[in-house]
């Protein structure tokens, strides 16, 4: 994928004058440092040619900033805008909204590539020491070693949004999948839960994971040889023993902090690490603060999650522990004999990532998948403004970022390879249709699903699955909410859809774009009291 680098003009003017500044000063120190000096003589220029260049450099970067913002406050409207439709208001055509997403955009959404490559590689570096280090210490816990211990398999998986090029805002937080190596006598037989029928729509995503014996292992030797790992990582379930997901993040975080200790030492004169564990329904997170002797101009404080994950095959995994199920009822409610301790979730991480390179190598130039996608986010983030706690957070669990990601590559993949009309120049009529899928998969489908799991998945562009996800149920990603939530939800996201130029003007961009009236009648209202 191509990044783009562009000139920051913004900071690049400042930069020069401040720098010419600074060789004026030094200029003057030396010169008065020095000896007498001769006078000049009469009618000779006395001045210095640097404050000039100084002064002609600050004049050029106010010309410019003037020039800009008169083009941005006259700028003709975008044909990209004129088109009608039904479902935007008629505010949202006018021209004045195409200059404010690509402002809000460049100042407020989009990551600095330089950053985020600086502190991926810092990540990338850090997680590699632990993980190699937890790989030479063994096994402590339950097994202390030998045949029958769990342990690093030494490589990590990085994962998320910052890998796949649509995160936003800043670089300071990081998912990072770190596989588990299995004894060798030790089978796994996965099962999803999307076939229970008296388990909630929440737990359809999870999975359990039976102990087998290996192919050519005797029954009866293989339980008596296995029942240390067996009495120390797993959990009766319908009377088989299941791998436990609990014990092993147990396990994990606690082989983390040892680790952690043996490489702190090490890392001291790069940064500080510290690792806060997250119990029992959070993995653990490794924090990052720059070091006061770093030198490096990328220095930001970051959060890296180390999930424990068990390989599957064809780069998918189980992680521990599952996604939190639903906002209303406790995890360990499970009929049929089930254990909340038992279940897994699944990443599917890797395998988006091949579906986001085949849509972008299929694409024509320039397409704008992934800005769509980058501007959906921060559309939810204003949309939480003015929320209080309670139904920000709701808002933000229907609107997840997996959800968004979702929302994209179904509206692709229900396109077609190519997608046509994904440019630049196509931008907001792009991001209007996500935001109506969006709104129907709430209202009218009331059915989201995942792009992965189940037969008609995408799993023919993506390269082969495992037969347990190929063979899984469909997973709704909206079925954990109840129709109240998805319509209060639907109502928020057309409000802040309606209301855009408003908010953009309000919370990005540079200033002179704020003082730009909006169009008559379209008056910024109160946040919170224009809540429908």
């Amino acid at each position: 994928m191509s990044v783009h680098y562009t000139l920051n003009l913004r900071v690049f003017w400042p930069l020069v004058t401040g720098l010419c500044t600074a060789l004026v000063c030094l200029y003057h120190v030396l010169r008065g440092s020095g000896g007498a000096r001769t006078e000049p003589p009469e009618g000779a220029d006395g001045g210095f040619p640097l404050l000039k260049v100084a002064v002609l450099l600050l004049l050029g970067y106010i010309l410019l900033r003037c020039r800009h913002a008169v083009r941005q406050r006259f700028l003709p409207g975008s044909p990209r805008l004129g088109g009608h439709s039904a479902f935007s208001p008629r505010h949202l055509r006018e021209p004045s909204l195409d200059i404010l997403l690509e402002s809000y955009y460049e100042h407020e959404v989009r990551l600095s590539p330089h950053v985020l490559g600086h502190s991926k590689a810092h990540v990338s570096r850090i997680v590699g020491e632990l993980v190699r280090a937890g790989r030479a210490r063994g096994s402590p816990g339950p097994i202390p070693g030998g045949a029958l211990a769990l342990a690093f398999r030494g490589d990590f998986i990085q994962v998320g949004s910052a890998y796949e090029q649509h995160k936003i805002r800043r670089p300071d937080g990081f998912d990072v999948l770190v596989p588990l190596r299995l004894p060798p006598l030790v089978a796994l037989e996965p099962r999803s839960l999307g076939t229970e029928p008296a388990l909630a729509p929440a737990f359809h995503g999870c999975f359990v994971c039976a102990l087998k014996a290996p192919p050519g292992a005797s029954g009866g030797h293989w339980l008596r040889d296995c029942k240390a790992f067996a009495d120390g990582f797993c959990v009766d379930v319908r009377g088989r023993r299941h791998l436990s997901a609990t014990l092993v993040l147990r396990w994990f975080q606690s082989h983390l902090q040892r680790s952690l200790a043996t490489v702190r030492y090490s890392l001291e004169g790069r940064c500080r690490v510290s690792l806060t564990p997250g119990g029992l329904e959070q993995p653990p997170t490794l924090h990052v603060l720059p070091c006061r002797t770093d030198y490096g101009c990328c220095r930001l404080s970051m959060a890296v999650r180390l999930i424990p994950a068990v390989h599957l095959g064809d780069s998918v995994f189980l992680v521990a522990p599952p996604p939190p199920p639903s906002p209303v009822g406790p995890l360990s409610e499970l009929p049929g004999g089930l254990r909340a301790d038992a279940l897994w979730g699944v990443n599917t991480a890797r395998q988006e990532q091949k579906l986001l390179s085949w849509l972008q190598e299929r694409a024509p130039p320039g397409a704008c998948y992934l800005k769509c996608l980058q501007l959906l986010k921060a559309l939810r983030d204003l949309g939480a403004r003015g929320l209080d706690p309670t139904a920000a957070t709701q808002w933000g669990r229907i609107l997840s970022s997996y959800v968004l990601k979702t929302v994209l590559l179904a509206a692709l993949l229900r396109q077609g390879a190519p997608a046509q009309g994904w440019d630049e120049a196509h931008l907001g009529e792009r991001l209007e249709e996500l935001v109506q899928f969006l709104r129907d998969c709430l209202l009218r489908r009331r059915t989201l699903f995942h792009c992965l799991l189940g037969p008609g998945g995408a799993a023919a562009e993506v390269g082969p699955l495992p037969k347990v996800l190929r063979e899984a149920t469909p997973v709704d990603l909206l079925a954990t909410f109840d129709r109240q939530a998805r319509e209060l939800a639907a109502a928020r996201l057309l409000s802040t859809w309606r209301r855009l130029p408003q908010l953009l003007r309000a919370y990005g961009g540079p200033r002179y774009l704020a003082r730009c009236p909006p169009p008559r009648n379209q008056r910024p209202q109160g946040f919170p009291e224009d809540e429908p």
